[in-house]
């Protein structure tokens, strides 16, 4: 038994680097990619090289790397903040998206586009983050409260309290859409459909400063959350404080997807198909989950987002919407897969 556990573990060690450096040399490339694909062609060779013209270097810098470096750092906020809600509510179905967080933090950018918060006006471009964060939190703190009213955390209650805060804020959202003028009304389609239209310099900047942070206490988390798998009593004489764990992952999460929101919108299933993923792949460790993930949604929401502006060029296609009607059914299909998997043992 000892062998085998020895042998798991150097396997793990070895697969660790390895996995995490394919992930990060994919990211680049898509990265490049990205940058290079749009109405005007830009050769990769002349990109790397750095012989672009003038027309080029200001489509470049202004237009695409800002979109390319924002759809990057949004794609690695939602899947690790999904990993480690997962990993924190001990329920595969956990997702910022599905439990509600996003919904309030879209509806917090709602009323401060619509009715307007001096706090949110004062701070600029600052301001719609900041109402994402807020609402966020807010909302991932109702029902984690939803979730421990019985005394001990109940997964159930967290789903049902995600229901109902989603349908919630998607009216709510609707009636200050009802009620808003026509440019409120842009303002507020671009937020519900999700997108990185609007990618500019400041807001990459903003992003970083936000969502950097909070992957990083993420990461350092992941030791702690592979603890509190073995259930809370276990983790507490192993060392780990529950309350403040949930407490810290809470904050970061809120952090990271109200971030997103201000940026790019609601754009769903990242945090909850990207943790599947490396899970089918490579296990359940979340000290490789958490760095994987990040770098898996990533990549996927470049390449969402590339071919959500090229597809039907010049038009584009919501990143949001796209993601919506991948991502379903690939989640459908992946539950009929694990079902199947039950029934055959």
């Amino acid at each position: 038994m000892t062998m085998l556990t020895e042998r798991v573990t150097a396997t793990l060690t070895a697969s660790r680097p390895s996995t995490l450096t394919v992930l990060a040399i994919a990211l680049l490339i898509i990265m490049g990619l990205a940058t290079s694909i749009g109405i005007i062609d830009v050769s990769l060779l002349a990109l790397l090289s750095g012989q672009l013209d003038a027309q080029q270097a200001t489509v470049v810098m202004s237009l695409r790397l800002p979109r390319v470096l924002l759809s990057a750092c949004v794609g690695a906020a939602l899947a690790i903040s999904g990993a480690a809600m997962q990993g924190l509510f001990r329920n595969p179905l956990a997702d910022p998206s599905l439990i509600g967080i996003a919904g309030g933090a879209a509806l917090a950018v709602a009323i401060a586009i619509v009715v307007g918060v001096p706090l949110v006006g004062w701070l600029g471009l600052y301001g719609l983050s900041f109402a994402a964060f807020i609402g966020g939190l807010l909302s991932c703190i109702l029902i984690f409260y939803c979730a421990r009213m019985s005394g001990t955390f109940v997964i159930s209650y967290m789903l049902l309290a995600g229901i109902a805060v989603n349908a919630f804020a998607a009216s709510a959202t609707g009636f200050l859409a009802y009620s808003s003028d026509d440019q409120q009304l842009r303002s507020l389609t671009f937020w519900t459909m999700g997108g990185f239209g609007n990618a500019l310099w400041p807001s990459v900047i903003v992003c970083l400063g936000i969502i950097a942070p909070s992957i990083y206490i993420l990461l350092r988390s992941a030791r702690a959350l592979n603890i509190l798998l073995l259930g809370d009593e276990e983790a507490y004489y192993l060392g780990v404080n529950s309350a403040r764990l949930q407490r810290r992952i809470i904050v970061c999460t809120a952090m990271a997807v109200g971030a997103s929101v201000a940026v790019s919108g609601i754009i769903g299933f990242v945090g909850l198909v990207v943790p599947h993923l490396i899970r089918i792949t490579i296990g359940s460790d979340h000290r490789l989950l958490l760095p994987a993930s990040a770098l898996l949604g990533a990549v996927l929401l470049v390449s969402a987002d590339t071919f959500a502006r090229s597809v039907l060029s010049p038009l584009e296609v919501p990143v949001g919407v796209l993601t919506g009607l991948v991502g379903g059914p690939f989640f459908l299909w992946l539950l009929l897969q694990q079902y199947g998997r039950r029934t055959t043992l």
